[in-house]
């Protein structure tokens, strides 16, 4: 429906009408006419009950709606001169008389005056909303009334004039009850004061239930609306339908003879071309308790998401929508949507005491509606913003948020009954990064459902990890630039389609880690940049608040509702998405006051250090709630420094006073770096780079780590993976093939970026994703990425079988190097050892000749050498140098140990070796 424009000011009729009205002394004896004693010799108790439309006044531009008192003697010689001018304003009288035990109703006969040149030139507005007379029968058995007004003591007429004066049902009340008519208090005025009217239009008004809805007042009750554009309010209860007066600006209101508020009452509002039935948004008491309260004050509220937000629920037993957002800063706060045309000038919310929240339950409001927050900053302007705790939101570049519930079923029972079993730094753990847009470009979340799980268990990875799902304006950020901190990204689909894909993984065996992005957040104007007029999320220091490096604003750690809302957003993920783990976005940046920073742009901390000790508050409060919470969940830290004890607990203290951040796992930066740099090298220069290969392991067990090829390695100018290898293309992918088996041996949990394990040249591109087509078999070269890609399932599958190569990743006793210094060889031969003792031999030969028959020491206590792994098979691509026999240890110390095997070390490749 399209509501009719109404003009801002009121009409000027109704303004010299008020005036009358409040000219009226509500203490002044009721008087009967002549008719009414006539009509009370025939009915002894009959009431009168006269509508009538009040004569207009001229237009007066600029005044407010509600018109100031003036001497009722002084009204009434305006109005008489007016009129006169106007001529006749069209008006009807209707006389309606009963009895109380009687059912039946007299007509009311109805007088007009036709209304000459004057009101033919009023507008259509005018016509329609401001010069309706209309005469409404009373009936007392059906309890059908209408107010035409607010309620005032019926003043007795002029002998032989008409018509009579307005009357309401509580004016026939008082009539019979003089003691009604003698009270003062009980003769109130429903109309909004002038003080509530101007902060309701003003979008000021901090509690609009205390004077809109249906209030208890001396004998009656009072009911009030405020429907901007609306033609006419009804208030509809059983039988009794009541049309509200128009007060003008949107207001209606009316006083109904009732000793008490009617439950479940609702308002028949009339537009034009259409009119609602809906129940009373102003009738309902608060949706949020006050443990719900304490919580959020105290920043303890560890399911925010259930409070705050859109909820479709059910409140006093009428379905709806229940709105609540925090804005402490707000001087008011309205829902604004397309349930009501985007307007929120009618539906102001209540604020909830000191904590800063908001709230409006919204009947007749459901799923798939689009919402904001119209906002009234400290300063009068108003700013419409998205949801903070939006569960859904429109897809990009629209920016609304969704009304949202979830209906999926879960069917990943056995997954999470078995994924607390072990600890991820105690268990196979091999990690496939996947940006899903890209993945597969234009597939939703339910199409990635059909071929994401049996793709990622055919390669044999443990897990995925979903580069950032949650919603962000601008696709070329990847993610990480989040504006939805807790709504999946809208452009593959709703959320419960994002549940739908994280459950076909978890039935197919695969857990699902997701990026998360605690560091920052961008200044876009409709999201929670300055959200409510003032700093809010991000730190009211312009040193502290501003991102250097990426143009966006750091949260305040130091402010407990905005860690509580990053915490709760944590548990989150974790809980309603069954997301087995949250790698922590640039947690350097949020440790380090002086991250990115020169000397005087940063303000060090209270003891003269850089660090941010209330960034590291809230990473030990976020790891401690998740775990506690969510028992089989890993947290993964990007840290790219030495901070100390990032995989510590957080009651361990550390050499430099603080406890551990907490974390499961980190990832190894520096390994990355290294071993990168060294492998980028051509093979007769690697000599002078061999520390890069081995450094890892001086600091390998200070943390629990996973060695880390991501997205961020392969864009930007740093070229793909296979790209960075030197020489040809075959020795490229020889290159590739050793690297990665060397990585995958290497105490630590693995990582590799979607594209990679097929050797795809060019860099990513959030654009188009991988280069599909390379495994394409009408592509000449598509045997040697096939080759590159069967490599990576077999590193997969005989390492999940192999607990040599991750069961004792932080500890120093499951690793000892046979030889870390044969530089001039290129060479590298290391053990690795099971918590039973059993081992597996890993060499890798980085130079590009075959060395045959080379010596390495070994134990003496294991009869025979199987070869489980070669990177240089001829079906992954490579020369077929290989063992092919079982190799038998010779009784010659060699390395430092007893006993020594010689084997054919294949070029540019790595040799994986079990016990027989």
């Amino acid at each position: 429906m399209t509501p009719r424009t109404t003009p801002s000011g009121s009409d000027p009729k109704k303004k010299a009408a008020k005036a009358t009205e409040r000219a009226t002394d509500p203490e002044k004896p009721v008087k009967k006419t002549a008719t009414a004693k006539k009509e009370t010799t025939k009915k002894a108790s009959a009431t009168k009950a006269v509508t009538a439309k009040k004569t207009a006044a001229k237009k007066a531009a600029g005044k407010k709606a509600a018109a100031e008192k003036v001497p009722a003697k002084k009204t009434a010689e305006k109005t008489a001169k007016k009129a006169a001018a106007k001529k006749a304003t069209a008006k009807k009288v209707a006389t309606a008389a009963g009895t109380a035990g009687t059912a039946v109703a007299k007509k009311a006969t109805a007088e007009k005056t036709a209304a000459k040149k004057t009101s033919a030139k009023k507008s259509t507005a005018a016509k329609t909303t401001k010069t309706k007379a209309t005469a409404e029968k009373t009936t007392v058995a059906s309890d059908r009334v209408t107010v035409s007004g607010p309620a005032e003591p019926p003043r007795a007429p002029k002998p032989k004039k008409a018509p009579a004066p307005t009357a309401t049902p509580l004016a026939a009340a008082r009539a019979a009850d003089p003691a009604r008519a003698a009270d003062p208090a009980r003769a109130a005025d429903p109309a909004l004061d002038a003080g509530d009217r101007e902060r309701l239009l003003t979008g000021t008004h901090h509690d609009p239930h205390t004077v809109l809805g249906a209030h208890p007042v001396a004998g009656a009750v009072a009911f009030r609306a405020f429907r901007p554009y609306a033609l006419s309010v009804t208030a509809v209860a059983g039988d009794l339908r009541a049309e509200l007066h128009d007060d003008g600006d949107g207001f209606f209101s009316g006083l109904l003879p009732l000793s008490d508020v009617p439950q479940g009452y609702r308002l028949l509002v009339r537009y034009e071309g259409t009119e609602q039935e809906v129940e009373d948004a102003y009738s309902f008491l608060p949706t949020l308790g006050e443990l719900d309260l304490h919580l959020i004050n105290e920043g303890r509220h560890e399911e925010l998401w259930t409070v705050l937000g859109a909820h479709p629920m059910t409140h006093q037993g009428v379905s709806g929508t229940r709105f609540s957002v925090w804005a402490p800063n707000a001087r008011g706060v309205h829902v604004a949507g397309t349930f009501n045309f985007w307007d929120g000038t009618g539906y102001p919310m209540r604020s909830l005491g000191s904590s800063g929240v908001w709230e409006l339950f919204v009947p007749a409001i459901g799923e798939g509606e689009l919402y904001k927050f119209e906002i009234t900053r400290p300063d009068g302007s108003k700013t419409l913003r998205a949801d903070p705790l939006a569960r859904r939101t429109e897809a990009p570049p629209n920016t609304s948020s969704v009304v949202t519930a979830s209906h999926h079923e879960w069917r990943d029972a056995a997954w999470l009954d078995q994924r607390a079993a072990l600890p991820a730094h105690e268990a196979p753990f091999s990690v496939y990064e996947v940006h899903l847009p890209s993945w597969r470009p234009g597939l939703t979340y339910r199409q990635l459902a059909e071929q994401l799980p049996a793709y990622v268990k055919d390669l044999g990875f443990t897990h995925v990890e979903l580069m950032p799902i949650a919603e962000h304006p601008f696709g070329g950020s990847w993610g990480y630039q989040v504006t939805g901190f807790y709504a999946p990204t809208a452009r593959l689909g709703t959320p419960d389609d994002f549940r739908y894909l994280v459950d076909a993984l978890h039935q197919a065996g695969i857990g699902v880690l997701m990026d998360w992005v605690p560091a920052h957040f961008p200044r876009d104007d409709w999201a929670l940049a300055e959200f409510d007029g003032r700093p809010l999320y991000e730190h009211e220091d312009p040193l502290r608040s501003a991102h250097p490096d990426w143009g966006t604003l750091e949260f305040d750690y130091g402010r407990r509702e905005v860690r509580n809302f990053l915490v709760a957003n944590a548990v989150y993920w974790c809980r309603e998405f069954h997301i087995d783990g949250l790698r922590v976005d640039a947690v350097a940046s949020m440790l380090y006051l002086d991250y990115s920073r020169e000397p005087g742009q940063w303000v060090p901390n209270v003891h003269g250090g850089r660090e941010n000790l209330d960034a590291v508050d809230f990473l030990q409060e976020m790891n401690a709630t998740v775990y506690r919470r969510v028992p089989g969940v890993v947290t993964i830290a990007e840290e790219s420094t030495a901070w100390d004890g990032v995989t510590r607990a957080t009651h361990h203290r550390g050499p430099g006073g603080f406890g551990g951040l907490g974390f499961g796992l980190k990832w190894n930066m520096g390994w990355m770096h290294d071993s990168l740099g060294y492998m980028s090298h051509e093979p007769v220069h690697r000599k002078y780079h061999h520390n890069e290969m081995t450094f890892s392991m001086v600091y390998a067990y200070s943390e629990n780590y996973v060695l880390p090829i991501s997205h961020d390695e392969v864009v930007h100018g740093k070229r793909s993976l296979v790209s960075k290898m030197p020489g040809d293309w075959w020795q490229q992918r020889a290159n590739l093939r050793a690297y990665l088996a060397f990585m995958w041996a290497h105490p630590g949990k693995q990582l590799l970026f979607m594209g990679q394990e097929f050797a795809q040249g060019a860099e990513w591109s959030e654009a188009h994703g991988p280069d599909w087509w390379l495994l394409d078999p009408a592509y000449g070269a598509e045997a040697d990425h096939r080759g590159v890609r069967d490599l990576v399932r077999d590193l997969n599958v005989v390492y999940r079988h192999t607990p040599a190569l991750w069961e004792r990743d932080i500890d120093p006793a499951g690793f000892q190097w046979i030889v870390g210094d044969a530089a001039e060889d290129n060479v590298f031969a290391f053990l690795r050892y099971a918590a039973d003792g059993t081992p597996l031999l890993a060499v890798s030969n980085l130079s590009p000749v075959v060395r045959h028959g080379y010596r390495l020491g070994v134990p003496d206590d294991v009869q025979a050498w199987h070869e489980t792994l070669n990177t240089d098979l001829g079906k992954y691509g490579g020369g077929d140098v290989t063992n092919p026999d079982a190799v038998k240890p010779e009784p010659q110390g060699w390395h430092g140990r007893p006993a020594s095997i010689t084997l054919n070390l294949p070029p540019l490749a790595t040799v994986w070796l079990r016990p027989a």
